[in-house]
């Protein structure tokens, strides 16, 4: 599920960036990766690709933003009788990675890939995540293929997952192949993306599924003042996801026909926090009457309008109740499924960036072929779930107080000044602490006050904002 999206440019001896790195000093994120780490990665990058099925004749393109290095994922789509195949390359991160080795132990450590608004901290050494493991256009690479076949309505009918070679032919990026698929320019593989995409959105809207648009946060330093915009994503983007969804609702079928896995698991969101999403959408001005649901009001937004592009920041808060799920030997868990996916569902498809897909690989591989899975998985599986809860909670911390910064940026030149606002939270156990959420600029701070009204507009004094020193503070008027 889709985290915040936040991108800050400017020099990095800016006030913003600057207070960024101390965050990450703050936080004791690493520099750097350990040297027998970094050795290991280096021999395994030199190591040559191991005998395997031969798909190199399959013109894969990958599509990501541009400039992206760390790429997962190359697909192949085309017509299958009346429905389509979906030829999926996953990187084959465990031809490169020894079990027990210090590469390992450091995956193990880090969980995945860190992303602040002005860099992102690796899970893998770059000579792997941006060289030798990335499907990278014109280099044969190990791989994970998934051929799933669909019906012409999007259901999948049958699924196949290999080891294999396999060679990118196009890097592209989302606004060249929304450009061509608009105009009609685009050659098969990439003009099936739309038809694809669409079809298992339909699948997904029929089955109460949601994907949330979410967009990215820019904040422009200019001058050591910043602007807050938001870039909108291109349906190619939504079209894109639908195939990893499509890939990990078919690798936890698998894994749940094996009585063996890790799942994605996701239960409903709780009353409160819907409530208090209620009370955002009502200081942003989105109309959400009571007896509309949460997906109709979601398809209805419109990520190029800053106010909706806020509210869809704020929809991710619905997602935190996501853990990972693990069940051996056919005893299956009480919850299989995922509420955002409305089935069950798994993380599969990313293991350049997150440290449990290289595992449900594995495990998908082994249902696959009826052959025990490796033992070195088997003997990990379990820790799994606290590892990647560890790995999630430092993400957490990273998004949240990344976004403190980032609003203190935003605002440190306006400190009191009155802003129209909503109080969407109020702390229970100290009611005159709670968050508010701005009308413009869209952002959300802390407020203190006696009598903090939930629900209900306020106008607030902005106390105090220095990124880096003091996170944005209001108090009632």
């Amino acid at each position: 599920m889709p985290p915040r999206k936040i991108r800050v440019t400017g020099a990095p001896e800016a006030p913003l960036r600057a207070a960024l790195a101390a965050l990450r000093t703050g936080l004791g994120i690493p520099e750097d990766f350990p040297p027998e780490a970094r050795a290991e990665a280096e021999r395994a990058a030199k190591a040559p690709p191991p005998p395997s099925y031969d798909a190199t004749d399959i013109p894969f393109f990958t599509l990501d933003p541009p400039g992206s290095p760390d790429l997962d994922q190359a697909a192949h789509l085309s017509r299958q009788g009346t429905g389509y195949r979906v030829r999926y390359a996953i990187a084959d991160v465990a031809h490169f990675v020894a079990p027990g080795g210090a590469l390992d132990a450091e995956a193990h450590r880090r969980v995945n890939t860190l992303y602040f608004p002005d860099e992102r901290v690796p899970l893998h050494p770059v000579v792997l995540s941006e060289n030798a493991a990335s499907l990278l256009p014109g280099r044969t690479r190990p791989a994970v293929l998934w051929t799933l076949d669909l019906d012409e309505l999007g259901r999948t009918i049958a699924v196949d997952v290999r080891r294999a070679l396999v060679r990118s032919r196009a890097r592209l990026d989302y606004a060249g192949v929304q450009r061509a698929i608009d105009t009609g320019t685009a050659e098969e593989p990439v003009a099936l993306l739309a038809e694809i995409g669409r079809a298992r959105e339909r699948q997904e809207a029929e089955r109460g599924g949601i994907s949330l648009p979410v967009p990215e946060q820019r904040i422009t330093e200019r001058d050591h003042t910043y602007a807050l915009s938001y870039r909108a994503p291109l349906p190619a983007e939504g079209w894109n996801a639908q195939l990893s969804l499509l890939t990990g609702m078919a690798a936890a079928d698998l894994m749940l026909a094996l009585g063996t896995g890790i799942l994605r698991t996701l239960p409903a969101a709780p009353d409160g926090a819907v409530a208090r999403l209620r009370r955002t959408a009502r200081a942003l001005g989105i109309d959400w009457p009571h007896h509309v649901p949460y997906a109709a009001v979601i398809s209805a937004l419109d990520p190029r309008e800053p106010h909706h592009s806020a509210f869809l920041q704020e929809c991710t808060t619905l997602l935190r109740g996501a853990g990972y799920t693990v069940f051996r030997d056919g005893a299956l868990p009480a919850i299989t499924t995922h509420a955002a996916v409305a089935a069950p569902y798994t993380h599969c498809t990313a293991p350049l960036r997150r440290l449990a897909d290289r595992y449900a690989l594995e495990l998908c591989l082994s249902a696959v072929s009826d052959q025990p899975a490796p033992d070195w998985v088997l003997a990990a599986l379990d820790a799994l779930p606290h590892r990647m809860a560890d790995g999630a909670q430092r993400a957490g911390t990273v998004e949240h107080e990344a976004i403190d910064i980032v609003a203190a940026a935003l605002l440190k030149d306006r400190v009191g000044e009155v802003f129209d606002a909503c109080v969407v939270d109020v702390d229970e156990r100290r009611p005159g602490t709670g968050t508010v959420q701005l009308a413009s600029p869209a952002v959300i701070g802390r407020v203190e006050g006696p009598g903090l009204p939930l629900g209900e507009p306020l106008r607030v004094r902005l106390a105090q904002a220095a990124p880096g020193r003091a996170k944005p503070l209001f108090t009632p008027v």
